[in-house]
């Protein structure tokens, strides 16, 4: 003995047929596809990057020792990459810009948080010292000197986690995005 099974489709919608499927109720308009918002997506990265900065060096901050060492912590690269990523996928969409766009800006982010937390250690150290350096006055008269100590202090383990960051940026972006 065999029970007949209804065929697919919404067997109350109104002229419909099994192959036409479930339809809306008449006069409901369709909700329109969803669109790629680029410029909102490129803002959203923006200040992504620029918060995971603001966090990178921070962090880099609070792991620093009075005697002038700190430690590194790599995987903050990545989380700065994936920020990035998250935030330009979800405020701008699928756009195949968007992914391409997350690299330079997930890139950013880690060299702005390394330069920030530099120049926080740095008036830090001096502080100890009795001496007066602010953060501003470091970006301002003395960035050709943070530059140069960021230069001396990059190893290749850090360009790694700089390049892991962008690949980071470009992959979390579309996986956002096709969701």
């Amino acid at each position: 003995m065999s029970q007949s099974v209804p065929p697919p489709g919404n067997p109350f919608a109104q002229n419909s047929t099994p192959a036409d499927g479930p339809t809306a109720p008449q006069g409901v308009p369709a909700p329109p596809p969803a669109q790629a918002r680029v410029g909102l997506g490129i803002v959203a990265g923006l200040a992504a990057a620029l918060v995971g900065a603001l966090a990178y060096g921070g962090l880099m901050r609070a792991m620093a020792e009075e005697d002038g060492s700190y430690t590194e912590l790599g995987i903050v690269a990545l989380l700065v990459g994936a920020l990035v990523g998250f935030a330009l996928g979800k405020a701008g969409g699928a756009h195949p810009v968007l992914p391409v766009a997350g690299v330079p800006l997930a890139l950013a982010g880690v060299f702005l948080g390394q330069l920030f937390g530099y120049a926080l250690m740095i008036s830090w150290w001096a502080e100890l010292q009795n001496q007066s350096l602010s953060v501003v006055d470091i970006f301002t008269s003395e960035f050709g000197n943070l530059l140069d100590a960021w230069k001396e202090e990059t190893s290749a383990i850090s360009l790694l986690f700089f390049a892991i960051a962008g690949y980071e940026g470009f992959a979390i972006t579309r996986k956002v995005a096709a969701r």
